[in-house]
């Protein structure tokens, strides 16, 4: 049964969100050659255009993917000796006695994470090269979460790949008792996941939902582990905003200017009864801190009734434990509330002198923010004009056209 170019393209960009991750990762486990991974995965979506409207769209897309790719990866690798014998190679390490059960982990995506995320690896590495493997964020949009140029990026990727083929990197789950040593890697994967699609438009927000879930498994998967508990009330908090996030025309609604009678009170008791699950099992953790942060906003009944004393507090601890120029620029925040728009500007020229967010728009968006609240209207127009240049998505911009119209 034939399908229209619309209805394929439709059926393709779902595939790509949904199995992606896994087309690639079962590719490496084939050829344990990244590379060739991702190029017989995206030969394999290219197909898919080309076909579908002829021959209609299969019924488990995912799996005609995977074969796709799975049969363009083979008939690369014997085309030449090396390939050749690369398979045969394969074929004999397939059935590997001392590979652990892959039920260790129950949901088949973790354990695709768990995988990549190797100790061998640099963190950062870890973390980019399993955000591009898994979750098909691009080079670009992964140096935006490491406020990193894109070419630096990509030459982190391929010396992580590098890294892999020389050191004969194992593609495996770990054992149990392995877990802990990739666990911080994991989470942080698994936030940004989260970050990306909170905030992006719709087409991106299933990311977020599926952050979560993979939350949730992790959480069952280690119950005495209080970061994954806290990591998941975050998550849980910072969506039950989500809806109040931007107006109907698309422009960013501040945290200050939110309809909180619309905030999602489930999903809210729902983490803050995670957090304090969380933290009864030892000292706090960075996400934990965050997630108690995100629990003094959400259970205030107004920007005026935030205990932002608490909140100050809460930054000072996040930056001991998580050291950050964007901790800090959001503790200049909460001291602001606190202590006076003077003493926030302090800090916020502080980290402006200091060089280590420059090109990260939300600092002179901040700066412009405070600067408009001490009247000073000439410096906070300058502010928001740089902050706009550097704006990464349309409601940003938006929002940030609309406060230099209020100047």
């Amino acid at each position: 049964m034939t399908a229209s170019d619309d209805e394929v393209r439709a059926a393709v960009d779902a595939a790509f969100r949904d199995e992606w991750g896994q087309v690639v990762a079962t590719l490496i486990g084939v050829t344990s050659d990244w590379d060739l991974a991702e190029d017989c995965a995206q030969d394999a979506f290219a197909a898919a255009l080309a076909t579908w409207p002829r021959d209609g769209i299969p019924r488990r897309p995912g799996a005609w993917l995977t074969t796709t790719a799975r049969n363009r990866a083979t008939d690369r690798l014997r085309r030449d000796a090396a390939g050749a014998a690369r398979l045969r190679q394969l074929a004999v390490l397939a059935r590997d006695p001392e590979e652990p059960p892959v039920e260790e982990i129950p949901d088949e995506r973790l354990r695709l994470i768990f995988t990549c995320c190797h100790p061998a690896l640099p963190f950062p590495a870890r973390v980019a090269l399993t955000l591009r493997t898994l979750a098909g964020l691009t080079t670009a949009e992964i140096a935006r979460a490491f406020l990193t140029a894109e070419p630096a990026m990509a030459q982190r990727l391929v010396r992580a790949k590098r890294k892999i083929a020389e050191a004969g990197i194992p593609y495996r789950v770990p054992p149990a008792e392995l877990l802990p040593q990739r666990l911080a890697a994991v989470l942080a994967v698994l936030y940004l996941i989260f970050n990306e699609g909170y905030d992006e438009e719709d087409v991106r927000r299933v990311l977020t939902a599926e952050a979560i879930r993979l939350a949730r498994v992790l959480v069952r998967l280690m119950p005495h582990e209080p970061e994954p508990a806290g990591l998941l009330a975050l998550m849980l908090l910072h969506e039950a905003r989500r809806t109040t996030r931007t107006d109907d025309q698309g422009v960013l609604v501040t945290l200050e200017n939110q309809d909180r009678s619309r905030w999602d009170q489930a999903l809210i008791a729902e983490g803050v009864a995670t957090l304090d699950e969380a933290l009864t099992m030892r000292s706090a953790g960075p996400y934990q801190v965050q997630a108690a942060i995100a629990a003094c906003h959400a259970t205030a009944p107004d920007m005026a009734s935030t205990d932002w004393p608490q909140i100050a507090h809460l930054y000072a601890e996040l930056a001991r434990l998580a050291p950050s120029p964007v901790v800090d620029l959001n503790r200049a925040v909460a001291v602001a509330m606190t202590d006076g728009v003077p003493a926030g500007l302090a800090l916020v020229d502080e980290l402006t002198a200091s060089g280590r967010l420059e090109g990260y728009h939300l600092l002179p968006a901040t700066r412009a923010d405070l600067l408009r609240r001490a009247d000073r209207t000439d410096e906070a127009r300058r502010a928001y004009e740089e902050a706009l240049e550097l704006a990464p998505t349309e409601a940003e911009r938006r929002y940030l056209t609309s406060r230099l119209r209020e100047l």
